[in-house]
């Protein structure tokens, strides 16, 4: 739901973290998950480390809107499972986050969250239960990166980050089924 995307950036922000270069990230550098790529093709221009450092939230909150909520159509899943999809497209990319999706509820994985994705989402939260997704949806991630050849370097902070936000997650949908 659209009323989560600050809640949800703010879950992410903690595992994002402040300024990163580490030499075996493909992404380089970054600022609270913020490529210097990224933050180059959103100004439009070449952008010094110093500039990235110095992202303001505004533009931080937008790049994280449109990059990947948006375009996970994350304010039309069910509470909890927005802030799951998110959380993957900020680590892997929105396609390889709505693939997992796309896997798990039985429709072709393109790589898009269209009208087919999103009432299979709904058929199977109706079948098995939003936890259910969540489960699936979580363990999908944790296969996928074991598959990465950086999984070495990061492996356990990403198992760290899949389970935590899965708890979360489920807290979310659980509160709000209730309410």
């Amino acid at each position: 739901m659209e009323r989560n995307f600050s809640e949800a950036l703010a879950h992410t922000l903690q595992f994002e973290g402040g300024w990163a270069h580490h030499p075996n990230d493909p992404g380089g550098a970054t600022m609270k998950g913020v490529t210097h790529k990224t933050y180059a093709h959103y100004l439009g221009r070449d952008v010094t480390h110093d500039e990235l450092r110095a992202i303001p939230d505004e533009h931080l909150a937008d790049i994280y809107r449109k990059r990947y909520w948006d375009a996970c159509r994350c304010s039309d899943l069910p509470d909890g499972l927005d802030l799951a999809v998110f959380d993957t497209a900020v680590n892997t990319g929105p396609a390889q986050a709505a693939r997992l999706l796309q896997r798990i509820v039985g429709v072709p994985a393109d790589g898009g969250i269209g009208p087919k994705t999103l009432a299979a989402v709904n058929d199977y939260v109706a079948v098995h239960g939003l936890h259910a997704l969540i489960e699936a949806y979580t363990e999908a991630r944790q296969s996928f990166y074991r598959l990465l050849p950086t999984y070495v370097h990061f492996g356990e902070g990403w198992r760290k980050r899949a389970d935590g936000v899965a708890k979360v997650a489920k807290a979310i949908g659980q509160s709000n089924q209730s309410a």
